[in-house]
């Protein structure tokens, strides 16, 4: 089956005709498609006359971000015939190099949808931005083919995904980002078990993530960030044993993070920062030997820093800040962070010092972050490495830091060490041997003193 834009469907047209064993396609879609392709545009931008602009066949002549597929259809003759549809629609602005229908501020939920059987990816790119517009009821009518769902910056379109997503058992892409959409995640997400890219950011989301998620087995991206999801982190995420990229930041999870954790051993991305998760840092971060970035700031797990590094050796960036951490820094993470881009520990209650090793992160650190905690002692950085990074190295708000060098740090200055001052003399004084001898003793050295006087 050829998939052609209307910018490429002539040519192909034409030498389809010029074939003497096969029947020439249908030139147009079919009408019921037409019309609901024209009433689509009317719905998202009113203030065009589409159908004078556009008044041949949409596949070859339409606008920009409608495409069609050619599709073999049982004519009246015992030969095959090739029949164009509708299978993409893509609306809104994006860039100049993707001129999609624009969509005007008074736009609306399409609802002509339905009338496309073989619609697979439908787009809406910053078309609901002014009126208050619902996701329509009649988008579960549309065709159970559907493959691909984006709806990305839509801040004025509400409504539900409960009673719509779980009639598309095709679906393998859903990307509602920054909407006006609220509910609960519905259990019948389960239902979708083609599904491999789940991304809901930026939305009103409220509720516990359903354990039905556990069912999308081939999920590769599941990103539920920047809503009001609550409840625990579910153990059935750790059923999704083919996820790369796994974010529920900026929510309202408790409880601990489980040690199901461990089973998804392809992930590469981390992100659960800014929730209310507690229990320490999980040791299971250890088993995600493909694991490329982590960040947990701002859960009050609390706790020491984990010796897990050593199976971590890939990792680049790491997001520690504000977890109520205590104790010293593992002298590992300098042994073994040897890929480190981005490295943030500040806000938290870590002591000691600065391991020596730490020293090793300079070949390949960008961004490193220790401010605000209770260590000490020397600063193991080279000034070249220190005034490299200059405002990106911070270590402000550890008064007992100091440095082997006069250097200024954009993040404050620091004293110098002084480790070659020779230590005061720990032995006794005159006075405190006496002070220390027994009072026999005392009286029998006063006589000999006064004898040697005398």
């Amino acid at each position: 089956m050829a998939r052609v834009s209307h910018l490429s469907l002539l040519p192909l047209l034409l030498s389809l005709v010029s074939a003497s064993d096969v029947p020439p396609p249908s030139i147009q879609i079919p009408l019921p498609e037409e019309e609901a392709v024209y009433l689509a545009l009317e719905s998202i931008n009113p203030t065009i006359p589409w159908r004078t602009l556009f008044p041949d066949d949409l596949c070859l002549y339409g606008p920009h971000g409608i495409v069609c597929e050619l599709f073999p259809e049982s004519s009246s003759t015992a030969a095959v015939a090739a029949v164009p549809h509708v299978t993409e629609l893509n609306f809104g602005y994006v860039s100049d190099f993707s001129s999609n229908p624009s969509c005007s501020l008074n736009a609306s939920f399409p609802t002509s949808l339905s009338a496309l059987p073989y619609l697979r990816k439908l787009f809406f790119f910053s078309c609901f931005t002014g009126e208050k517009t619902t996701l329509s009821r009649t988008f579960s009518n549309l065709s159970s083919s559907l493959e691909e769902l984006v709806i990305i910056e839509n801040p004025s379109l509400s409504g539900k995904l409960s009673g719509i997503l779980g009639d598309f058992p095709q679906l393998r892409r859903v990307v509602i980002s920054r909407t006006g959409i609220s509910g609960n995640i519905p259990d019948e997400i389960g239902n979708l078990r083609n599904l491999e890219q789940l991304v809901l950011t930026g939305n009103r989301l409220h509720g516990a993530i359903p354990t039905s998620i556990g069912q999308c087995l081939r999920l590769k991206i599941l990103d539920l960030s920047f809503n009001r999801i609550t409840g625990r982190f579910p153990d059935e995420i750790g059923q999704l044993t083919e996820l790369v990229k796994l974010d529920l930041s900026s929510n309202h999870l408790i409880g601990p993070i489980p040690a199901v954790l461990a089973s998804l051993d392809l992930l590469e991305f981390l992100d659960l920062s800014h929730n209310r998760l507690t229990g320490g840092v999980p040791i299971a971060l250890a088993e995600l030997v493909n694991l490329r970035e982590v960040f947990l700031t701002g859960n009050p797990l609390g706790g020491g820093i984990p010796e897990i590094w050593s199976k971590l050796k890939g990792i680049k960036g790491i997001g520690m800040s504000g977890l109520g951490l205590v104790g010293n820094i593992p002298s590992s993470m300098g042994v073994f962070l040897e890929n480190i881009c981005y490295l943030a520990l500040d806000n938290n209650f870590l002591e000691g010092e600065l391991p020596e090793q730490f020293k090793k992160l300079e070949s390949s650190a960008k961004e490193v972050n220790f401010e605000n905690n209770l260590l000490r002692g020397r600063i193991p950085f080279s000034a070249a490495f220190i005034e490299s990074l200059g405002g990106k190295l911070k270590l402000a708000g550890n008064p007992k830091l100091c440095l082997t060098e006069k250097i200024s740090l954009l993040a404050g200055d620091f004293n110098s060490c002084n480790k070659l001052e020779i230590p005061h003399s720990t032995l006794p004084s005159s006075e405190a041997l006496i002070l220390k001898t027994p009072p026999f003793f005392r009286i029998f050295l006063f006589i000999l003193c006064f004898l040697n006087f005398v």
